[in-house]
């Protein structure tokens, strides 16, 4: 058996024969086949989850003006909604954020065709939204629920209160957390009776399923390379915002979203 040095991080992996290879991937295949069967029944399952009936009219600020929650279902019967980490004093959405909406544009002619439609929400004012979603070319609708109390009752934006006393409530636990805005994403159903149902809500890895440069990095031979980072996602920036070699030092310190500096993901749990 041979060994391999593999550049950055040197290590030493197996180099085995054709056929020996092709056999220890036929192990592996196996537990992905399984991991596909338990994914799919955990999709079952989710859709047999009770809904919740949504009482409040929403009222959202969008590019062109007043929006409720009905209207953001721009005509269909399903809605999912990612919580974008925008706060109304930062100066630009979250990075990591940014890391999933870069997939939304393409996917949301696909969904329309499924009866669902895709849309943004953050508490930042609908014009700082519309310069930042505009700077990163992004299409996708994304309003503003500055003006109510959508992201506080979906539990991704936190009170002063609440940061300071060390605990908040996220991904349905008590815990410390390390901004007052937070990532999820809903799901949303409306009857032809025109009721609301709130069906679903994820946070924290559950979003991982939605970043397709996670899922691209876990089949690359190098993994996320994560593991000697300040925090997972350190090395994630704006589009528009790695150098011309498209590598940025992920142990450098990021200026982040806000005005304060701060790394809107810098301590995140990740679990």
């Amino acid at each position: 058996m041979a060994t391999l040095v593999t550049g950055t991080g040197t290590e030493n992996h197996r180099v085995v024969s054709a056929v020996e290879w092709v056999t220890q991937r036929k192990e592996l295949l196996k537990k992905e086949k399984e991991f596909t069967r338990l994914r799919d029944e955990l999709s079952r399952e989710r859709r047999q989850l009770p809904w919740e009936r949504v009482e409040k009219n929403y009222v959202f600020d969008g590019p062109h003006g007043k929006e409720t929650l009905a209207d953001l279902f721009a005509g269909r019967s399903q809605l999912i909604i990612y919580h974008f980490m925008f706060g109304p004093d930062w100066e630009q959405g979250c990075p990591s954020c940014s890391l999933i909406a870069d997939g939304f544009d393409g996917t949301l002619i696909h969904l329309a065709n499924r009866d669902v439609t895709l849309a943004a929400v953050s508490r930042a004012p609908i014009e700082k939204i519309e310069a930042f979603r505009k700077r990163m070319g992004w299409q996708f609708h994304w309003v503003s629920s500055f003006q109510n109390s959508f992201n506080f009752d979906y539990h991704v934006s936190f009170t002063k209160e609440e940061i300071a006393s060390g605990k908040v409530y996220y991904n349905y636990t008590m815990q410390g957390f390390p901004s007052d805005e937070a990532p999820g994403g809903s799901a949303f159903y409306k009857s032809e009776q025109n009721e609301i149902f709130h069906t679903y809500s994820s946070f924290q890895r559950g979003l991982d399923i939605n970043i397709n440069t996670y899922n691209f990095l876990d089949i690359a031979p190098k993994g996320r390379n994560e593991e000697e980072l300040p925090f997972a996602m350190a090395w994630v920036r704006h589009h528009d915002r790695y150098d011309q070699k498209y590598f940025v030092d992920p142990k450098t310190e990021d200026t982040g979203p806000n005005a304060a500096g701060s790394s809107c993901c810098s301590g995140e749990n990740h679990s």
